[in-house]
């Protein structure tokens, strides 16, 4: 059960006596209760002392700076969420802060209205975990699963997971590979939530060149580029009050990158060719098949954005790592495509089935749902067999019973085999390969030059 507000202690910990106090007004005026403390061990002293449903705590102190209280604090309770405010200057060291778990971070000077908005969406953290907590005590979901499908463990821990999620207002992250509805759980997400009621408007950042997608987003003015012979409002706009999801954000460039940043930290745009300052009230909700983390090692992917990003991040699990949820998805699927093409399916035969079930699947769910598509069109009988599916599935059951007679001799015989079956599986993309092996993708290369045929 969510706190009232009244009922809320934030920990404002900061050494300038007057910028100290001026928060405790401002925050008290909010409704909630205010403990200061005036330096990092001095707070640590107090977490130790009582609970706190949020902390706002300044970088640089004269005795304990921010970043060694954040480490102290985690270490006592790593569930309270930590605000840091750092000058412009010391953004290193607020990116630093979210590396060791701080929630978020403000600039100085203040921007008053986005401190209130960084606090709720702490405070609505800390109510995801409590919400976790709470729920071990049930065993039922109350949401909208907008037609996600699957009894499995792991879309059963996602599906806990996006009803705690889905009734705040926190940034959420949503990664898994291709084909594995990312775009069904973001709808699912903004279903459950307060904004159901208001536009669920959403992008695909890979769908369009850099320019076409800032017009896209932040909209245009009249005479802003060829062609804008009127004013246009973005997807940004459009989402007022509601939700907006961007597809495959890891698609986007740089500059791209910079831009949405300055959004989610400012909440307001600029139209491109345009000077007017434009709030936005939006809730974001990105996706990607890349691996974030990794781009931000490499530099291909800003680091302060992916934080901003990565407040919730929920994973959607591959078909290949739930395959007892096959069988309701080709149910499901079944049902929807007779309907659709007016054809009468009695049931599937078992042979099409245990094929379905041991079959990789690296489309994923769409892949599966094409599948049986092609299969119910092509079906001659009352029965969904085999004959139908697409002939990939045909080829893998057959280079498995190869497999099965053909057992490697030597461990390089055995690397080479698990190699090449994993490339067939991702259709050759090396990419997916590589992290499906755990490898990188320039070892891989190499593997592949050594047990390829020219």
């Amino acid at each position: 059960m969510s706190k009232h507000d009244s009922d809320i202690t934030i920990l404002v910990v900061d050494d300038d006596q007057t910028h100290r106090i001026m928060l405790k007004t401002m925050i008290s005026k909010w409704g909630w209760e205010v403990v200061e403390a005036d330096d990092g061990s001095t707070a640590v002293a107090a977490v130790h002392e009582r609970s706190f449903d949020a902390i706002l705590m300044d970088v640089r102190m004269t005795k304990m700076d921010g970043l060694e209280a954040l480490r102290h604090i985690h270490t006592h309770n790593p569930a309270i969420p930590v605000i840091i405010m750092t000058a412009y200057s010391s953004v290193d060291s607020a990116v630093e802060a979210l590396k060791n778990g701080a929630h978020d971070y403000l600039t100085k000077p203040l921007d008053f209205d986005r401190l209130k908005l960084t606090m709720a969406k702490a405070l609505d953290h800390r109510q995801i975990v409590e919400q976790k907590r709470d729920a071990k005590q049930t065993d039922t979901l109350d949401i909208d699963t907008c037609g996600i499908i699957g009894d499995s463990a792991s879309m059963q821990e996602l599906l806990e997971m996006l009803s705690f999620v889905a009734p705040t207002e926190a940034t959420v992250l949503i990664t898994g590979d291709s084909g594995t509805g990312k775009e069904l759980i973001a709808s699912a997400l903004h279903q459950n939530s307060p904004r159901k009621n208001k536009p669920f408007v959403k992008v695909n950042c890979a769908a369009l060149v850099e320019n076409l997608l800032e017009s896209e987003l932040f909209g245009h003015e009249r005479g802003a580029f060829t062609g804008a012979d009127k004013r246009r409002e973005g997807k940004f706009v459009q989402a007022s009050g509601g939700t907006l999801f961007l597809d495959e954000i890891g698609e986007t460039s740089p500059a791209m990158q910079a831009k949405l940043l300055r959004v989610l930290q400012e909440h307001e745009l600029q139209r491109v060719g345009g000077q007017e300052t434009i709030k936005v009230d939006v809730r974001l909700i990105a996706a990607t098949n890349r691996i974030l983390e990794e781009e931000v090692k490499t530099g291909e992917f800003r680091e302060d954005l992916y934080y901003r990003l990565n407040v919730v991040t929920l994973l959607v699990p591959p078909l290949r790592e739930r395959n007892s949820d096959i069988p309701l998805l080709v149910q499901h699927f079944v049902e929807k495509f007779a309907a659709k093409n007016n054809r009468n399916v009695e049931g599937i035969t078992p042979k099409c089935m245990d094929l379905l079930i041991n079959y990789s699947w690296p489309g994923n769910v769409r892949e599966l749902e094409n599948a049986i598509e092609r299969g119910v069109i092509l079906m001659r009988g009352d029965y969904l067999d085999e004959n139908g599916l697409p002939l990939t599935l045909k080829k893998a059951e057959a280079t498995a019973q190869t497999n099965l007679s053909a057992t490697p001799s030597t461990l390089e015989d055995a690397e080479k085999m698990v190699i090449l079956k994993t490339m067939d599986e991702t259709g050759g993309n090396k990419s997916e390969a590589a992290r499906r092996l755990n490898i990188t993708r320039k070892t891989l290369l190499s593997k592949l030059n050594k047990y390829q045929k020219p």
